[in-house]
Order: C-alpha cells, then sequence, then structure tokens
C-alpha cells in the first residue's frame, strides 16, 4: 500500500472498494485473506445521517455469518468493511432504515493473502502472540501519540524514520491531544462544528478519519501495528467530556471505519484514571460495544496513569492483554500470573532531557528496562522526549529519532525473535532467567556483576552459551560445552547477559 496526502493507492487484491448501486450487485471480483473488501453505496445526505441512518450488512462464509456495521462517510455516500479471514467465495446484503440502502447484495471472493501479509495479531500460548498465519510476533512498540495530526511533512518524516527503527507497533491517539508538547498544528478538527462554533459531536468529520485512515494504512504496509488510542484525559477539545452517547456513537463509528483493518489494536484510553469524568461502569459499558461491535476480535486493553496502584482490572472479558505505564519491570510475572494475559510494559518512561520525570531517563536505562521486561516475559515500549526548539518530540509529533535506545533495542528484538518461536516464560532463578526449560535460558545480571556462575543446566544434556552486552550489541562465545553445575567463568561486569542452547 502507498500513501499520497491525504488519500490511499492500494494493491487491488488487497483492498477492494465497489460503488453499488443496483438492488443486485453480483460481483466478479476479489480481495485477500485479511485484506478488505469494502461496499460503497449512495444513501440520503438530508438531516443528519450520522444519527438518523443505520446501515449493517450480513456477511456469509459457507455456514458462518457475521454482522459488519457501516459508516456514513459524507456526500451522500455510505461504506461498509469487511475483513474475510477465510479464502473462497463470501456473499453479503445489506440492512438500514433507508430503503435506498436496504437489500443490496452481492458476492466477492476471498483469495490467497500476498506477500508479508500475515493476517492480523492474537494471543498465542496465553502470555504471546502470533499472526493469523501462525507467524509469532514479538510487539516492539513505540509511542507517538499525535503524529497523524501533524502537517504532511512532518507525518511524512516519521513514516520515513519508521523503517529504520525497531518498531513493529506504535501508540497513536484518534482524537487530538492538547498539551504542552503536542498543541502546535494538528489537523481539522473530527467533528463538525456548531454555529456557534463548537464541537457537534454529533456529526464526525469524514476529511479527518479518512486522513487517519490513510496513515494506518500506511503504517500496514511498513509492517507495523497501530495500536489506536480512543479516550483520553488531555486538551480543550472536551473529548474527555463529550456524555455517555456521544462517547458511545464515536466508539461505534471508529470500530465501523478502522475495525476491517489487519493491522489495528485498540486501547480504550490512555491513562484511563486521570479521565475523572468517566467512572468504571462508563469504562465496562464502552468494553461491552467493542466487543460487540468488533465483528474480528482484534486486540484490545486500556492503559493506566501512574504505577501498578492504578492498574485496571485486565481480567475483563472484553480486554485481551494488559497495558501498563510503569517502571516496576520486575512485577512481570506477578501480573501474567494475576491476569493470565500477555504483558506489555507501554509506557516504562521516556529516553530524553525534558524537564518531567517521566520523559527525562537516559538510553542505557531505556535498555535496561527493555531487557528486565524481556527476562520477566513480557513485552516492554519505547518512547522519546529530547528537547527541540520547535517542541517536536517523537512521544507526541513524530518526526526523527535520536536516541541511543532504538539501534540497541533492535538488537534485544532479534535475539528474541531468534530464540524459541513460542516466547520465554520467566523462571524462579538466583538471577533472572527466563527460558524455555530444558532448551534454552535467557539471563539478564541486571546490576550484579558476578566472576563465575553455576548456572545449574540440565545434568543429561549439552549446551553452548553466549555472552551478551546489551549495550555494546556484541555477542561473544564461551569455548566448550557445558552441563550440570559447572561454574562459568564471567566478565565481571553489570548489565550483561547470558543465551544458553542445547546442543540437538
Amino acid at each position: 500500500m502507498v500513501s499520497r496526502g491525504s488519500g490511499v493507492l492500494m494493491r487491488r487484491r488487497e483492498f477492494i472498494s465497489l460503488f453499488a448501486a443496483p438492488a443486485m450487485a453480483q460481483v466478479s471480483t476479489s480481495v485477500e485473506q485479511w485484506g478488505v473488501f469494502e461496499l460503497a453505496l449512495p444513501g440520503p445526505s438530508s438531516g443528519n445521517p450520522f444519527t438518523e441512518v443505520t446501515l449493517s450488512a450480513r456477511f456469509r462464509y459457507g455456514s458462518r455469518t457475521a454482522e459488519v456495521d457501516g459508516f456514513y462517510d459524507g456526500d451522500g455516500r455510505y461504506r461498509i468493511r469487511c475483513s474475510p479471514d477465510q479464502q473462497g467465495e463470501w456473499t453479503y446484503e445489506t440492512r438500514s432504515n433507508s430503503p435506498e440502502l436496504t437489500g443490496k447484495s452481492g458476492a466477492f471472493v476471498c483469495a490467497s493473502p500476498g506477500a508479508g501479509n500475515h493476517g492480523p495479531v492474537a494471543v498465542r500460548d496465553t502470555y504471546h502472540f502470533a499472526y493469523a498465519d501462525g507467524a509469532r510476533c514479538f510487539p516492539f512498540g513505540t509511542t507517538c501519540y499525535a503524529w497523524a495530526h501533524q502537517a504532511q511533512e512532518l507525518e511524512e518524516q516519521t513514516l520515513a524514520t519508521l523503517p529504520t527503527a525497531p518498531f513493529n507497533k506504535i501508540r497513536m491517539c484518534i482524537l487530538p491531544t492538547e498539551y504542552a508538547y503536542s498543541a502546535q498544528g494538528f489537523r481539522p478538527y473530527p467533528f463538525e462544528h456548531t454555529a456557534e462554533g463548537k464541537q457537534d459531536f454529533t456529526r464526525p468529520r469524514p476529511a479527518f478519519f479518512r486522513h487517519l485512515e490513510a496513515r494506518v494504512l500506511d503504517l500496514q504496509r511498513l509492517g507495523i501495528q497501530a495500536d489506536l488510542i480512543l479516550f483520553h484525559p488531555y486538551g480543550r477539545g472536551g473529548y474527555a467530556n463529550m456524555g455517555a452517547e456521544a462517547d458511545d456513537r464515536y466508539l461505534r463509528y471508529v470500530i465501523a471505519r478502522f475495525g476491517a483493518f489487519r493491522n489495528v489494536w485498540w486501547s480504550m484510553a490512555n491513562e484511563y484514571n486521570f479521565a475523572k469524568t468517566k467512572t468504571a461502569a462508563d469504562w465496562e459499558r464502552l468494553g461491552a460495544i467493542l466487543k460487540s461491535k468488533d465483528p474480528y476480535g482484534r486486540l484490545a486493553s486500556i492503559h493506566n496513569g501512574g504505577e501498578l496502584e492504578n492498574m485496571y482490572d485486565h481480567s475483563r472479558p472484553w480486554i485481551t492483554h494488559v497495558s501498563l505505564q510503569s517502571s516496576q519491570m520486575t512485577e512481570g510475572r506477578k501480573i501474567r500470573a494475576r491476569f493470565t494475559r500477555p504483558v506489555l510494559y507501554d509506557e516504562c518512561k521516556y529516553e530524553g532531557n525534558i524537564s518531567r520525570r517521566w520523559g527525562d531517563i537516559s538510553g542505557r536505562e531505556m535498555v535496561h528496562r527493555f531487557w528486565l521486561g524481556a527476562i520477566e516475559g513480557c513485552y516492554v515500549g519505547h518512547g522519546e522526549t529530547y528537547e527541540h526548539p520547535s517542541n517536536v518530540i517523537w512521544v507526541s509529533r513524530g518526526g526523527v529519532l535520536r536516541g541511543e535506545s532504538p539501534k540497541r533495542i533492535a538488537f534485544l528484538r532479534e535475539i528474541l525473535e531468534n530464540g524459541p518461536p513460542r516466547g520465554l516464560t520467566a523462571l524462579d532463578s538466583y538471577y533472572p532467567c527466563a527460558a524455555v526449560e530444558g532448551e534454552y535460558y535467557l539471563y539478564y545480571f541486571d546490576v550484579h556483576q558476578p566472576a563465575r556462575y553455576a548456572f545449574g543446566l540440565p545434568a543429561d544434556a549439552r549446551f553452548r552459551i553466549d555472552l551478551i552486552d546489551p549495550w555494546e550489541m556484541t555477542v561473544t562465545p564461551v569455548e566448550g560445552e557445558f552441563q550440570g553445575k559447572a561454574p562459568v567463568a564471567l566478565p565481571g561486569r553489570p548489565y550483561l547477559a547470558a543465551r544458553i542452547r542445547r546442543i540437538s
């Protein structure tokens, strides 16, 4: 997929858009598996189509059916999007309270996926992730809240930076943020304005959402998951206090527009506990809507402000994984066990030098936290907050990366992706260790600097050991083969790791 400004040019088999006017539209076309079939229909434009017109379609594949909501896209045009997950013929029929939109039917063929299309990511093996085609996914995320609300030149600069970065997931807001580090230059507001100049939360602005779609698809082309933040407490736009009816309507609209894109994850809120106008009942109501209206069951979570005492109850049925703001990196195992879900430290503070405690840790400390999280069997997210004369800092507005941690994070990602395909589980061990017992062990010595250590390997197998320097990004094989409790000589420096692999 290739983006040009606010438009999107896509390979034909991946995203098929059909403008269907007749009552029966028998379609001889195909869309690739996990791509997007889109039905575009002309319909009423008078009154308020966003609130007065309902539209959905029932898609069928063999004995399976899926109900998918449509949405109004302005200028008298309505759209319904479906992402087929099985190859073969699919049929559909629309339903609406508008005679112009109801009873439209047709068919399309779901073909094999194209190169690079592994499908959406889902939870696998309880604590880890995989793509729909079975390929493992090790989420290495970054935060860039308002990058898709900037001037085109800055957005394009961000997109040019990402291919050289180690990140395959990006946390980003749908609704604009307005605070010290992101107030400049965002694109048109997401809702139309009333005659009094206030945002009309009953009327989404299609141009705003079309632009955001283009950027989500740009990320898809780069193999990056778009972790879309649905609500947040920041700014003067009133988005944290739209009211329950407007919240629900906006959420259904966003699900209908973005849910079919295979690289979408849902983050119900950023720092949910700072949104003082919402109660636990509000979040649960919104979670129920997300679960019922998303026909694809995309990954979903909710992010806390502050430390672990503010965690949401991630055992709720609409939540697929734990999303944390915390610097308590050695608590991952306990959190995994508590919620029986994968754990992502989406915010462990940021590498940078701004005058905020959450944005002034060193690159070395960021790398250290990534390793601590990985050894706990969890996944860790990055952010960068270096001062800039125009306030263009990565965590809010994107641009370029200037920190020392990204290439070291890439080094860790390579180690994990070349390790056991099912991921690692933290062990109860003297020094922190994640492993597939009997096969693969990854130790991290943290601040400790032992001159030698007996790893206590199985006595009935032989192993090779590599010493790893996470900062210098070096891997040094230890001469010989090892088994049992024989001590191994170590360099006696802190922040080193050891990789131990069974000799097959």
